[in-house]
């Protein structure tokens, strides 16, 4: 069994030891915001919605045939819990911001570049260690009554009734791991008052943790020896998922978020990758490292276009029963747009960590058709991933194939644009939860000993490949000198 806690909902799959999946379950939740940039997750309701589709999940199977389960968590979040076991307090998301206040504390006390250095990554409030920076000098109500704080795999672990570990990958996205090391920064831990203690034990993805506890397996329809397996970051789980076990390969998820996570063979430490806010830390398989290159406006932009502008084709999918995107994606052609578009219609991702520039979309005419502008948009975000692709090719990251996944892995429309604009080749795939594939295939590697390598190989199937048209290589490659410069340009503008 794979588990996937994401920030707006929760799954569960099952799979066979040939890959097929045997059984999803799914819940939602919302995140809060009560202002002040804020965003919290209850973690109390998480904890529950994981158990009910773990318990949903086990129904569809036969009894006792779930032999293990890994868990794939959304990074960053933690949750304080007290000396009863209780939840002292809501878990501040990726998007909370407002931590901003504490970065220079940590900064001036460590530097930026040592930081980097230990843990792989850029300051940014979006990080574990500033958010807990935030909780020390804010509430010291909660903090004060602090037994452990624990990422979203850790917490689950722990209301299994074990005594929890947290992957390398995971461990990484706090900003408090040492990723070279794999262990816990002592200096950093110093610095913001926590002890190791507080903390979950580091382990590498695919680690044996324990079993879950018997009363509790008995609860959810487990068997007795049910295995749990330290997973790992949602993104490295779900490139996992996809197959990504040998450099020069990477995931592209695109869907509300676009995201592209490659695997590498050593650390890559770059000042361009360190300016460029790429970070570089533990892969779920051991000894290999990765980056996450990501556009936060990603599939939202095609969203967006849906409920402003797309009530023809939300209305028609309601008589036909087809897909609203679908409809939009179907007359998107295939010829380059002749506007230009800046995708920054929410905070950038990277390389830029830009919370202040505006998208942008250029060369209207009245002569511009809708289905231009539709196509401009998705160009937009792909010109934003070619982008991040040439920052990781000039620091050595080269990659050749991208495994696409997500809900926009569903049009070969959108996949033939995406591969036209960055000029590489996109491979479709056989899965549709690599989230959950990833954990499982870290549960079942631990459980038969099988290589993760063998387990891709036999679960993660190529279904067809997008290869970029030569036709337009010279135009894109014209039009991403163009799209650099329009974000140089407009950079400065406040409006």
């Amino acid at each position: 069994m794979g588990i996937d806690i994401g920030t707006s909902g929760c799954k569960a799959a099952v799979f066979n030891k040939y890959g097929e999946q045997l059984a999803l379950s799914y819940r939602d939740y919302n995140v809060i915001f009560s202002g002040g940039n804020t965003a919290e997750l209850d973690s109390d309701e998480v904890i529950d919605k994981c158990f009910d589709v773990i318990k949903e999940c086990v129904l569809r199977v036969e009894p006792d045939s779930v032999k293990g389960l890994a868990i794939s968590s959304q990074g960053e979040a933690f949750t304080a819990i007290g000396f009863n076991n209780e939840t002292l307090c809501h878990a501040m998301v990726s998007s909370d911001m407002r931590s901003q206040t504490s970065l220079n504390y940590l900064l001036n006390k460590i530097g930026e570049e040592k930081l980097y250095q230990i843990t792989g990554h850029t300051a940014h409030p979006l990080f574990t260690v500033f958010k807990l920076l935030w909780l020390k000098e804010n509430r010291p109500d909660i903090w004060d009554k602090v037994k452990y704080f624990f990422c979203f795999e850790d917490l689950l672990q722990f209301k299994l009734g074990l005594e929890p570990a947290i992957s390398w990958s995971l461990a990484g996205r706090t900003m408090m791991f040492d990723v070279r090391k794999h262990d816990w920064d002592s200096g950093i831990l110093q610095e913001i008052g926590i002890s190791r203690g507080q903390l979950a034990k580091p382990m590498p993805s695919g680690s044996i943790v324990g079993k879950v506890d018997v009363n509790i397996a008995n609860k959810l329809g487990l068997s007795d020896n049910t295995l749990v397996v330290s997973g790992g970051h949602d993104q490295p789980c779900s490139a996992l998922g996809s197959g990504v076990v040998e450099e020069g390969t990477a995931m592209y998820a695109a869907g509300t978020v676009e995201c592209i996570t490659p695997v590498f063979n050593k650390p890559v430490f770059t000042e361009e990758l360190r300016k460029n806010n790429l970070c570089t830390y533990n892969y779920t398989m051991k000894d290999k490292f990765t980056t996450v290159a990501f556009s936060l406006t990603g599939g939202n932009i095609l969203k967006w276009f849906r409920d402003e502008f797309g009530m023809q084709e939300v209305a028609e999918a309601k008589r036909s029963g087809v897909n609203a995107y679908e409809l939009l994606l179907r007359d998107i052609g295939n010829k380059p747009s002749e506007l230009l578009v800046l995708p920054y219609f929410t905070s950038s991702g990277t390389p830029y960590f830009d919370t202040k520039t505006r998208g942008i979309i250029t060369g209207l005419r009245l002569s511009t058709h809708r289905n231009d502008f539709i196509r401009a948009l998705l160009e937009g975000v792909a010109f934003e991933m070619r982008l991040n692709l040439e920052i990781l090719q000039n620091s050595g990251c080269a990659i050749n194939e991208l495994r696409l996944v997500g809900g926009g892995s569903k049009s070969i429309n959108w996949a033939q644009l995406k591969a036209d604009v960055i000029d590489k080749k996109i491979t479709l795939l056989n899965i549709t939860e690599a989230g959950c594939c990833g954990a499982a295939m870290l549960a079942c590697s631990a459980d038969t000993k099988e290589s993760l390598r063998e387990l891709a190989v036999k679960w993660v199937k190529p279904l067809a490949t997008v290869y970029p048209k030569a036709e337009y290589k010279k135009l894109y490659k014209e039009k991403f000198q163009q799209y650099n410069n329009l974000y140089k340009t407009f950079k400065n503008i406040s409006i």
